[in-house]
């Protein structure tokens, strides 16, 4: 069963959901997300571990402050949510935008991330990603980052606009009526899409971040990387050079909103991996 509670972490207060006990197993979302991303996935995972999926900072039902969209102050967010449960070893997951402070924490923390796996994103500029970016980024990049920009001409019109992403990155399953209401719920509002926008404002920033983890260090923790529909392989391309344990999977016939999409084939993926053998600490 899912638990929702609030927890104040890095000055924020958190909407968060747990379910299940063993293993920590951080589920960090993207945009136009919640944590209800993850709802298909959830009850999979807590089988065997104790699952986490906080609303970041500006989405869903957290707090929206007027800064902190840097990946990583939502590193130091997801970090801190850990250390507030008790948490001292944690695999994290991350899709969209919860890609890059997924890779910082792990990049910052591997004493505290047990496994990486990142998915449907890219890692800032780094290299290895220009065949994904041969026609220029997705259009959505320039329109979002624009500050004050998106949110001006989108109140009133939330619902068509976050139910094209939605639509768009589920070609195969589409999104449940309930899962789609919620989501759409907690855009609806200046100060909700102006924090929902945060990130993509902040992209030069998370790229410059990226770029200085990886100037004094290389990726040491298990990594896996999943793509799907746009953006394939590109991450793993970019990934490749800097990890030092490394797997790599694209879901063929899924769109961008992997959990949503195809959650059965997430599921078999995630569940081998994180199958790491904590006996001694997790008895049965």
């Amino acid at each position: 069963m899912v638990q929702l509670r609030r927890i104040t972490v890095n000055g924020v207060d958190l909407h968060v959901a747990t379910a299940g006990h063993g293993p920590a197993v951080l589920l960090l979302h993207g945009f136009p997300h919640s944590w209800r991303l993850w709802t298909d996935v959830i009850g999979g995972l807590a089988e065997r571990h104790q699952v986490i999926a906080p609303d970041l900072r500006g989405f869903g039902d957290s707090a929206r402050p007027k800064d902190g969209y840097d990946a990583g102050t939502l590193a130091l967010d997801a970090e801190g949510l850990l250390e507030a449960l008790g948490v001292t070893s944690a695999a994290v997951v991350g899709i969209d935008v919860g890609t890059p402070p997924a890779f910082l924490l792990a990049m910052r923390r591997p004493d505290l991330v047990r496994q990486l796996v990142i998915m449907e994103s890219l890692l800032g500029l780094l290299p290895g990603a220009e065949a994904f970016l041969a026609d220029g980024p997705p259009w959505w990049f320039g329109f979002h980052a624009e500050p004050g920009l998106a949110e001006s001409v989108l109140v009133g019109h939330e619902e068509g606009y976050i139910g094209w992403f939605l639509d768009r990155g589920t070609p195969v399953r589409g999104v449940r009526p309930d899962v789609r209401a919620h989501i759409v719920r907690t855009y609806v509002g200046k100060e909700a899409l102006r924090s929902a926008f945060g990130p993509y404002r902040a992209l030069a920033t998370t790229d410059r971040q990226i770029r200085a983890a990886l100037d004094s260090a290389r990726l040491t923790v298990p990594a896996m990387t999943i793509g799907a529909r746009p953006v394939g392989s590109a991450l793993e391309h970019q990934l490749r050079p800097y990890a030092d344990d490394l797997e790599a999977h694209v879901i063929e016939d899924c769109g961008h909103i992997i959990p949503l999409d195809r959650p059965e084939a997430l599921l078999a993926l995630l569940t081998p991996f994180l199958a790491v053998d904590l006996r001694a600490d997790f008895p049965a």
